[in-house]
């Protein structure tokens, strides 16, 4: 009998929703864009240690999770993944200060009243 009243109260909460007992829709959020990633970047053909360099804040094992995804759907599928190119800005060269011209303003005389 005892039992049974202990039991009770636990078998009422089991059908419920509480408020702040799940993952918040930023955690659920953050889950997905790793994955996404993951999937992205095994799609453009690049290998897991490039995907997680370029994507530092991405939870390792999530984006691997999406990689490891779309590996699969890719095989399934036979679709062949599209090579990715990343292109770097490059840099305009220094030129050193001194052959760097300034001009100088000249100074107007500000009339304070």
């Amino acid at each position: 009998m005892r039992s049974a009243l202990y039991a009770l109260p636990l078998l009422l909460l089991a059908g419920c929703n509480i408020p702040g007992l799940g993952p918040t829709p930023q955690a659920i959020a953050r889950e997905n864009e790793a994955k996404a990633v993951g999937s992205a970047c095994r799609h453009a053909l690049r290998g897991l240690e490039d995907c997680y360099s370029l994507n530092p804040k991405s939870t390792k094992a999530l984006v691997f999770a999406g990689w490891k995804e779309m590996d699969q759907y890719m095989r399934e599928n036979k679709i062949e993944g599209t090579q990715s190119v990343i292109t770097q800005r490059e840099k305009p060269a220094r030129t050193p200060d001194s052959e760097i011209e300034t001009e100088l303003r000249p100074s107007t005389p500000r009339n304070r009243s």
